[in-house]
């Protein structure tokens, strides 16, 4: 079982603004619920014990979120409030140890994910996006496959995949390998957004994966590339290049990625964990409904 897990989360949110003029993006709700939440708790049911969240400017707001605030659950209490008061008390019923450190200027995910090379020391660790939520049943199932197949297997990385749109391809890093049966892939190769009609394959990475400390030096050896900045793909291309092997594991049928990185899949995220929530779920599938009928 891997101990320790590290989320970028110092992107700025471009395309999201002006919702993240003054937050994170992270924090944006979906439901009733921050994105990072979601993530956090995936990490946990994996069996996570340590995380280190890598932030940037304007993102105190995911330091507070992960503090227990005592004199808001003292009013609750005293309010009568129990289910909130019982509700707000989950940074208590995680036990994660939370680490946070921030990244200076925003050049790139394999710039983030060097400032964890202190915190992961010798271990394999996770690394989750902070923007990007998985949910599988049960919770945690995706990570816990990764961990067992790249320890398993002894291999430098493992990564998350997932089958994608043609019209989506350029949105994310896409991967060319060898099928090996059983969800898993032998990756040969990286391209980081590219157009559909050069892409290698519509399996894109998303937002999972499992390191070994191998992969610090390669980001150490990895120049600055697409949007002037550090891409991981690119640090992952050179392990691949020095011998190094690594596989890929795309999520079952059953798992479910929701992506809040622009408004119209940040919108899908929201409405569709809303549903979830056993407290508003019902009534809002109701209203929508209803709102559908008479649009």
């Amino acid at each position: 079982m891997i101990k320790k897990a590290v989320i970028p989360a110092a992107g700025l949110g471009t395309r999201l603004l002006p919702a993240t003029y003054a937050q994170p993006k992270e924090m944006l709700p979906c439901g009733r619920k921050p994105t990072i939440q979601y993530v956090v708790e995936e990490l946990k049911a994996a069996g996570v014990e340590d995380i280190l969240i890598i932030t940037g400017r304007a993102k105190r707001a995911l330091e507070d979120h992960f503090d227990q605030d005592f004199s808001l659950l003292e009013r609750l209490k005293n309010s009568g409030k129990m289910a909130l008061h019982k509700e707000m008390r989950f940074i208590e019923e995680l036990g994660i140890n939370f680490y946070f450190t921030r990244q200076a200027k925003p050049t790139g995910l394999a710039d983030a994910i060097y400032l964890a090379k202190d915190f992961v020391g010798t271990d394999s660790f996770y690394v989750a996006l902070g923007d990007t939520i998985i949910l599988s049943d049960p919770l945690g199932l995706f990570l816990k496959d990764l961990a067992k197949l790249h320890l398993q297997k002894g291999v430098s990385g493992t990564i998350g995949l997932e089958k994608v749109r043609k019209e989506d391809i350029q949105k994310y890093g896409i991967i060319k390998g060898t099928y090996l049966g059983e969800r898993i892939w032998h990756i040969e190769h990286l391209i980081e957004k590219p157009s559909p009609d050069i892409a290698p394959s519509q399996l894109a990475i998303c937002g999972r994966y499992v390191f070994t400390p191998e992969i610090f030096s390669a980001i150490e050896k990895t120049p600055i590339g697409i949007g002037n900045e550090r891409q991981l793909t690119d640090s992952i291309k050179i392990l691949i290049e020095e011998g190094a092997d690594i596989l890929g594991l795309e999520m079952s049928v059953d798992g479910r990625r929701y992506d809040i990185g622009n408004p119209i899949t940040y919108a899908i995220a929201y409405i569709e964990l809303s549903l979830k929530d056993p407290e508003i779920g019902d009534f809002l599938k109701l209203y929508l409904k209803k709102l559908v009928e008479n649009f």
